[in-house]
C-alpha cells in the first residue's frame, strides 16, 4: 500500500546519532501535519541504524544510507532529491521540535508567501536541559538583514521543494545553510519568522555554533562564496560577529 503523498517531508541527516536522534525522530511524529521524515544516515559507525528500526513498518519513514560519506550539505540535498512533499523541512539529528511548530509555519507561508519560514530556538544543554536562553526571530527578515546576521537556523526552516532543489546546500567548509538562505531571500525578496522557540537547539561541545574562531573562518567564506569581494565581505564579517558575540556568549 503506497501513502498519499504528504504535504511536508523532513530531512534529518545523521552521522552517529545513537544518543539523540529518537527524540528528533518523536518530535517530527507529533506535528500532526501530513508528512514524511527522510533520514540520511551518512555513514554511521555507531547504533544509530539499530534505533532506527523501530520506526521501519511506518510508511511515512525512509532510511537511506550513504554508501560514501557526503557531509551534512550533501545528505541534505539527497534527502531534498528523494522527498516526495510539497514543503520541505529540516531537522538535525541532536535537536527537537514542540507539537505544532509545522502546522504554524504552513500557516504562516500561506499568509505571507514569503520563502523560508523559520522560528525562534531555545538553546539547549548537551544533555537536554534549557540555558535558559533563546534566540528571538523577527516575523519579516530582509536580504540586508540576513546578510548582517543568520537568524535562520537550519533546524527550523521550511519552503517549497522547489525552491530547496533550486538552490542547493553547498561548501561544507563554510555555514552551508546560510549560503544558501541568502541566495533564497536575495531572489524571494523577503523570509518570515515565527518568534516562538519551537526548535529546541542542542548546543555541543566543538561544533560550528561554539567554536568561534572556526565559525568566523566560515562566516567571511559565507559572504566570498555569494559573490562579495574581500572588502565587502571583511564588512559584512565584522556586524556578523558583533551579533555574535552576543548570541553565544
Amino acid at each position: 500500500m503506497t501513502m498519499n503523498k504528504p504535504l511536508v517531508s523532513v530531512i534529518m541527516p545523521v552521522y552517529n546519532g545513537e544518543k539523540y536522534i529518537r527524540k528528533a525522530v518523536e518530535s517530527v511524529y507529533e506535528q500532526g501535519v501530513s508528512l514524511e521524515l527522510l533520514v540520511i544516515d551518512d555513514g554511521s559507525t555507531d547504533h544509530t541504524e539499530e534505533v532506527l528500526s523501530a520506526y521501519e513498518g511506518r510508511e511515512d519513514f525512509r532510511y537511506i544510507k550513504n554508501q560514501q560519506n557526503m557531509g551534512a550539505a550533501g545528505s541534505r540535498n539527497r534527502g531534498v532529491g528523494l522527498a516526495q512533499g510539497t514543503y520541505i523541512a529540516f531537522l538535525d539529528a541532536d535537536d527537537w521540535w514542540e507539537p505544532g511548530k509545522l502546522k504554524e509555519q504552513l500557516k504562516r507561508l500561506e499568509e505571507t508567501g514569503y520563502v523560508p519560514c523559520s522560528t525562534g530556538r531555545e538553546l539547549m544543554k548537551a544533555d537536554g536541559s534549557s540555558t535558559g536562553r533563546t534566540i528571538p526571530v523577527k516575523e519579516k527578515i530582509t536580504y540586508r538583514e540576513l546578510l548582517k546576521h543568520n537568524s535562520i537556523n537550519c533546524s527550523s526552516v521550511i519552503l517549497r521543494r522547489d525552491v530547496a532543489r533550486e538552490f542547493p546546500m553547498e561548501h561544507d567548509d563554510s555555514h552551508e545553510d546560510y549560503i544558501t538562505w541568502l541566495k533564497v531571500v536575495r531572489k524571494y525578496g523577503h523570509a518570515t519568522g515565527i518568534n516562538r522557540p519551537y526548535l529546541k537547539y542542542r548546543l555541543s561541545q566543538g561544533g560550528k555554533s561554539r567554536n568561534k574562531a572556526k565559525s568566523a573562518i566560515m562566516t567571511y567564506q559565507v559572504y566570498r562564496y555569494v559573490g562579495y569581494g574581500p572588502l565587502r565581505s571583511a564588512c559584512f564579517f565584522l556586524s556578523y560577529a558583533l551579533h555574535g558575540i552576543w548570541k553565544y556568549r
